[in-house]
């Protein structure tokens, strides 16, 4: 591990003033065998052992993937006591392109890293990496989860997560419209791969109308080959700006909720599985302005989660997509919370968060 002391200034800067502040740990990963640079963030185990999963993405600089990893870390806090599990929350991020750094060789060490933590950090995947990664990192780390079922693990979690944002699209369409059904409703889904994909068929099942973009050709070929009924956007530009949009649901990467989108956005809704999607404090107070409900991310998106800290436990996939489906009752409360406080439903959300993590701290 590199002694955040010998890292350099820009890295240490964002480490000690970023506005995610309040971690408990952050470890700077790296093995010069295998060319793994890495960034493990602990933000809370008040709940219990960190969980979170590990993006592989080929970031500017090592300072952008210490703030990428604190913002993340501090939201799975939030999201797993939302969620209800004996879970804090952490993040890890591998520096490099998966399409081509990814070795066998690096997921070792870093599942070497990992193991080191003794159990303060649970692992799990997320972009750039999927469940066979999770099998090697398993190998060297039995604080893996996100596993295949030929070794132990409950497979692909984009499945309950899918389902989880759907509950919250449900629930959303409950609080604004009085009826839960998504039927003749429009939805437009910027990101149709791991999650995205599943979401759609949910909507389908029952009677949307979908609108879709994805920076990959591929991924919206295998949307429309399928579904020919799916209508498809110029970008994501083009699918906020639509007219007759009922739901806007970002499920790419965060920050898609900003200064830019907000203003143009026509949804009367947002919900989408997308992590950290408000850019900065204060676009939650934008959307409400614009009459806009925000369903917070972290919530409604936690349905994978929920999977993977059940893996540790023994995988149970009905219990799981029971626990997944009182997204749709969290989601409800949080907008009552919201109304009866006078702030907009992200604040709501953060305020039970912080008030579970709080009372786990003073009983320990």
């Amino acid at each position: 591990m590199t002694d955040v002391i010998g890292a350099p200034a820009d890295v240490l800067h964002t480490l000690f003033h970023s506005d995610q502040g309040g971690h408990e740990q952050v470890v700077l990963c790296q093995d010069r065998a295998s060319g793994l640079k890495a960034v493990i963030a602990l933000h809370s185990t008040a709940l219990g052992p960190a969980l979170g999963g590990t993006r592989f993405y080929p970031y500017a600089s090592e300072a952008e993937a210490v703030a990428d990893a604190l913002n993340l870390a501090r939201g799975m806090s939030y999201k797993n006591a939302m969620a209800g599990l004996g879970h804090g929350g952490g993040k890890a991020v591998i520096i490099g392109d998966p399409e081509r750094d990814k070795t066998e060789e690096l997921l070792l060490a870093y599942g070497r890293f990992v193991a080191s933590l003794g159990g303060r950090y649970v692992t799990a995947c997320d972009v750039g990496t999927y469940v066979a990664d999770m099998d090697v990192v398993a190998r060297e780390c039995r604080w893996t989860t996100g596993r295949s079922p030929e070794n132990g693990g409950a497979g692909d979690s984009s499945v309950l997560t899918a389902f989880g944002v759907y509950q919250g699209m449900r629930a959303s369409a409950q609080h604004l419209w009085g009826d839960p059904s998504l039927r003749e409703r429009t939805v437009g889904i910027a990101g149709v791969g791991k999650v995205g994909h599943h979401l759609v068929e949910h909507l389908l099942k029952e009677g949307a109308r979908v609108v879709i973009t994805d920076v990959r050709p591929d991924a919206v070929r295998a949307i429309t080959d399928r579904h020919p009924s799916v209508a498809v956007a110029a970008d994501t530009e083009a699918l906020i700006r639509a007219e007759g949009l009922d739901i806007y649901a970002p499920c790419a990467l965060g920050g898609a909720l900003n200064d830019l989108t907000v203003p143009v956005l026509t949804a009367r809704v947002v919900c989408g599985a997308a992590n950290n999607q408000l850019a900065h404090p204060g676009v939650e107070k934008d959307l409400a302005d614009r009459g806009i409900l925000y369903a917070p991310d972290y919530v409604v998106n936690a349905g994978g989660v929920i999977q993977v800290a059940d893996e540790l436990h023994g995988f149970d996939f009905k219990r799981c997509r029971a626990q997944a489906a009182k997204i749709f009752d969290t989601t409800l409360a949080i907008f009552a919370r919201a109304k009866d406080d006078g702030i907009p439903p992200a604040a709501a959300a953060d305020r039970i968060a912080e008030q579970r993590m709080a009372e786990a701290r003073a009983a320990r």
